[in-house]
């Protein structure tokens, strides 16, 4: 855990140009809370250029950023890294560019800390990977879903990548196994989609014409007795929104414990299946650089694998 008994001081460096304070402070002072990052600027301890600063200010190259000493409470902390952990993400990484990387994200892990989590993948990779000054989530995946993640390197690499995502410049699809014969004809559902608290803190989603615009294209990839292997692409970007939208299509997502059907919660059972099956396979996006197309491919965990080999049986 990096605890400082000294002022630091830092000299910006224009690859960091553009990054919130707060996300540099995550990753120089590894192990503190948001909350405690939140706190210190808050208060003032943190000067850039031996001045005041919000939150939410973005570094310029050439600022002198004041980290101030830090002392943790052991229930304060971040939780170290796991030498499992480490190994976990380290073999996870696909493939990575000089400002960017996609890791083959394992299902259970969240993407970040919080609501109970003490560390999610992105803090994780922080202390993983201390070679790198900036690092942060292009997009998020369910904490219970595998597969492509991208993140930047960079800031500039974050903004346009983000700008892609925006306009709709990525191509995402995944594999999910559902229960029931999905018909062929069911390419889409564009059902609006509302998030609300589902008690314990918990947020769900639910079909609401209030809701906000989603869409999401489905195909059929291969059909089983009682179930169907479906291709989904996201054109939105909804909490749930495969999931949601494939229960409210009548065909829920085994493995879902949020969302399931009484007829998707027993073939989970009968199939011995621990975890949701939805696993992002593909991902295409620009390069930054130049804006050429990069696909990268998740193999499919062998957990899932092994289910739709008991169902060819």
């Amino acid at each position: 855990m990096a605890e400082g008994r000294e002022v630091q001081w830092v000299d910006i460096a224009p690859e960091q140009s553009g990054q919130r304070i707060d996300n540099f402070l995550m990753t120089r002072l590894k192990g503190a809370p948001r909350a405690l990052i939140y706190r210190i600027v808050r208060k003032g301890e943190v000067r850039v250029n031996k001045k005041r600063i919000k939150v939410d200010y973005r570094l310029q190259a050439g600022d002198l950023v004041r980290i101030p000493p830090l002392r943790l409470a052991p229930r304060d902390a971040v939780k170290e890294v796991s030498d499992n952990l480490r190994d976990l993400l380290i073999g996870s990484v696909i493939m990575e560019g000089p400002d960017w990387m996609v890791l083959n994200k394992p299902s259970g892990l969240a993407v970040h800390g919080g609501s109970g989590v003490k560390i999610g993948l992105i803090e994780a990779l922080r202390q993983v990977r201390d070679d790198l000054t900036f690092l942060e989530l292009v997009h998020r995946l369910d904490r219970d879903t595998s597969g492509c993640l991208l993140l930047a390197k960079s800031r500039t690499a974050l903004v346009t990548l983000n700008e892609a995502l925006k306009k709709h410049g990525m191509d995402k699809r995944y594999l999910a196994l559902v229960a029931g014969r999905w018909p062929a004809r069911k390419t889409y559902e564009s059902a609006r989609l509302d998030r609300f608290d589902a008690g314990n803190g918990e947020r769900r989603v639910r079909v609401d014409a209030n809701g906000k615009v989603s869409r999401t294209h489905f195909a059929v990839v291969e059909t089983f007795e009682k179930a169907t292997l479906i291709e989904a692409e996201p054109v939105t970007g909804r909490t749930h929104q495969i999931r949601v939208h494939a229960t409210h299509a009548g065909y829920a997502l085994l493995g879902d414990d949020k969302y399931a059907s009484r007829e998707s919660g027993m073939l989970t059972k009968q199939l011995g299946l621990g975890r949701l099956f939805l696993h992002a396979r593909s991902l295409t996006f620009p390069e930054p650089s130049n804006g050429r197309p990069v696909t990268v491919k998740a193999p499919l965990p062998e957990a899932l694998e092994d289910v739709l080999t008991r169902l060819r049986r």
